[in-house]
């Protein structure tokens, strides 16, 4: 739609006001229609945010879309959270409030975009979660026997690794041989920015990897380094990693969904709980900052309250 025929439609229906059945705002559909690549359900959601912002515009009596300003995108967030909208909706919507008003100083609407610096309310951080010490022990201790020998070793090797040392699945696939010492008991990493850190394996973690290096011969592709493989020989992808972490949680009886990144929590609460030191564990676990490691101090008191409620005389429901 052409900016003449916007500002036809716009003439012939009163200021920001859209009366049920009426056609729709002229804008919207022009931004709408540059998201035609979008799967439908984003743009309903997409539709659904602007039409709440319409709203807000016709409730207030603003004449123009170059009149809303920053006051007004903040009362409109305001409002959509004490109409019970979280943290996360919040966000999206005012993504989608960005991206609408860039469109329309394109289009030559408006000068401005009054949602460019407004911020949504943090959403409540939501706690890992990890599975308990018995949980993890029944995880990783995969019996001979529970299927084809080499895989078996592969992806016992694997489940001791992730909880021994707390890895990502990404540094887990981007390992090579070189990375691991046996003798010293020692893995260098490769984590996020490239940072190189070198972790201790446990000595459950090196049993299982030895094991693992003598069947891995019999997979190796011509000048393969890397240090689990798929059958074919090539490196083993990080989906991979997770479709088999999932079936050997099934197999070995746990009733929680378990993925990757959960055996890595489970190894922070679980080294937490034991030692109390937070700056060891944002050491081991690869984090610039130690507020990313403090969440699992949550964990740790959610642990220790446990413990309590079940132990101390007068917190025992009688």
């Amino acid at each position: 739609m052409g900016r003449r025929a916007r500002d036809i439609a716009r003439r012939q229906r009163a200021p920001g006001d859209r009366a049920p059945g009426a056609a729709p705002d002229p804008d919207v559909e022009s931004y709408l229609a540059t998201l035609r690549a979008h799967s439908p359900h984003t743009q309903a959601a997409y539709r659904r945010d602007l039409s709440r912002l319409g709203a807000f515009r016709s409730r207030h009596g603003i004449e123009a879309w170059r009149d809303v300003d920053a006051q007004h995108v903040r009362a409109l967030i305001a409002e959509a959270h004490r109409g019970g909208l979280n943290g996360r909706s919040l966000q999206r919507l005012l993504s989608v409030l960005r991206g609408f008003f860039r469109h329309l100083v394109r289009d030559g609407m408006t000068t401005h975009n009054p949602a460019e610096l407004v911020r949504a309310p943090r959403p409540p951080r939501r706690l890992p979660k990890a599975l308990d010490v018995d949980q993890a022990a029944r995880l990783v201790e995969i019996a001979d026997g529970s299927g084809e020998a080499g895989i078996t070793a592969r992806d016992r090797a694997i489940l001791e690794l992730m909880y021994s040392c707390g890895l990502r699945v990404s540094e887990l696939v981007g390992l090579d041989m070189r990375d691991i010492d046996l003798r010293e008991a020692q893995v260098t990493v490769l984590g996020k920015g490239r940072k190189q850190r070198r972790l201790p394996v446990g000595r459950h973690a090196v049993s299982a990897l030895r094991h693992w290096m003598r069947m891995r011969s019999a997979w190796i592709a011509e000048e393969t380094q890397a240090l689990f493989l798929a059958r074919g020989g090539a490196r083993l992808t990080a989906r991979a990693v997770q479709q088999r972490v999932r079936r050997w949680a099934i197999r070995q009886g746990l009733d929680t969904h378990v993925h990757p990144h959960m055996l890595r929590h489970s190894f922070a609460s679980h080294v937490l709980e034991s030692s109390g030191d937070l700056r060891a564990v944002q050491e081991l676990l690869g984090h610039a900052d130690i507020s990313t490691t403090q969440i699992y101090t949550h964990l740790d008191f959610q642990h220790l309250a446990r413990v309590y409620d079940a132990t101390h005389p007068r917190a025992k429901k009688r």
